[in-house]
């Protein structure tokens, strides 16, 4: 199994998932499409099976977005460039005075074998954005979301272990590794 991805980190998480059902997975960097649109799911589908052509390989590939309520969902699909553009201080200054913080991480796996169509696997997680941010651990937005499993603690304060249990990320790749297991592992 290969892994469509250039964040280690996101690797890394889904590599101790994965193992917990012996899936072997690899870190590939393929050439993809840096896909632009407002649906999660579609990023994820169109990279995968871009991936999967280039590489001629089975590929997962798994994309995130952080959606809050009190934004109408924003930074949601462009969670990844919102963090690299205002980063987590951007966030926060939109959020400031305002205490309705809802918020929630979903995460879409998609697996798709080259001739085959894609298949899609679904995580979410819901909880708020923290006043500040906490902890070093994580990446991205980790250290301002506080999942409603351990309230009062953000992700980047989590060990990955403790961050994988219940996830969105997780959750999505637990799917999937289920769904594999059955169909392709005998």
């Amino acid at each position: 199994m290969f892994f469509a991805t250039k964040n280690v980190n996101k690797f890394n998480e889904a590599r101790r998932i994965l193992a917990e059902y012996s899936i072997s997975v690899a870190m590939i960097r393929a050439k993809t499409l840096e896909v632009q649109d407002d649906n999660i799911e579609r990023i994820a589908e169109i990279s995968a099976m871009n991936a999967a052509k280039e590489t001629n390989l089975p590929v997962i590939v798994e994309d995130t977005g952080l959606f809050v309520e009190a934004l109408n969902g924003f930074p949601g699909p462009y969670s990844s460039y919102v963090y690299r553009t205002i980063g987590i201080r951007g966030l926060l200054k939109l959020l400031w005075g305002v205490e309705e913080r809802k918020a929630y991480f979903k995460s879409v796996v998609a697996f798709c074998n080259p001739e085959e169509k894609v298949k899609h696997f679904h995580g979410v997680v819901y909880g708020k954005i923290a006043e500040e941010a906490k902890g070093s651990g994580g990446f991205g937005f980790d250290p301002i979301f506080e999942p409603n499993e351990e309230p009062g603690k953000t992700f980047a304060e989590m060990t990955i272990e403790e961050k994988n249990r219940f996830s969105h990320r997780a959750r999505a790749l637990r799917k999937f590794a289920e769904w594999y297991k059955e169909t392709y592992i005998p």
